[in-house]
């Protein structure tokens, strides 16, 4: 997932060229998971699983306790393992929940990077988390009063389709240059305008 440093500098270039083009700021995050350490659910169904085991062994052998209860310590801990792996946890975490996690991630990426700091409020943040497979493109309070949340529609079915197939930064490239547009359209550049934000991809 990692972006190496020709595709960092190709969505710095991006950004810069379509910032100069409106007084509207672009922020990018690159997110592999919203969803570790952010529920316990399959530390649960691990012991859960565990714990059920020696009543079906009860029921179906006659094993000893012992060896009931040694296979039930196995089973913890083989389960535990495999839950830990990113692409495992994330998968026993219902739908909903990691689309819900990762627009919290959003959300404090939008803070954390600075986006509402710029005085004329008119920061974007372009945000992909890959683990969910989620993207959204959060706007700041001075842009989201004059654009609907469809005008980013283009820009977001763009990046999901080229992340999709791999194409990381092709696919932010693309989406820059469509928020670009947009922002060059509802808030041009003007004599005052200047950066206030770094120019890059933050990947998490």
């Amino acid at each position: 997932m990692d972006l190496s440093e020709q595709d960092r500098a190709r969505i710095s270039k991006a950004i810069r060229a379509n910032e100069a083009r409106s007084s509207g700021e672009i922020i990018c995050v690159l997110a592999k998971s919203s969803s570790d350490h952010a529920t316990t659910l399959p530390v649960v169904i691990a012991a859960v699983l565990s714990l059920a085991l020696p009543w079906i062994l009860m029921v179906c052998t006659s094993m000893s306790l012992q060896s009931m209860l040694s296979l039930q310590v196995l089973l913890f801990l083989v389960l535990l393992a495999a839950a830990s792996v990113p692409r495992v946890g994330t998968a026993l975490i219902p739908r909903a929940t990691r689309r819900a996690l990762a627009h919290r991630a959003a959300m404090e990426q939008f803070v954390i990077r600075g986006v509402a700091r710029k005085k004329e409020r008119t920061g974007i943040l372009i945000f992909v988390s890959m683990a969910e497979r989620y993207a959204r493109i959060i706007a700041d309070e001075g842009i989201d009063k004059h654009v609907s949340q469809s005008e980013w529609q283009e820009a977001v079915d763009a990046l999901v389709e080229h992340t999709r197939h791999g194409r990381i930064a092709d696919g932010f490239v693309e989406a820059i240059d469509r928020c670009g547009r947009v922002l060059a359209t509802h808030f041009p550049r003007t004599e005052t305008s200047h950066d206030e934000l770094p120019d890059r991809i933050y990947v998490l």
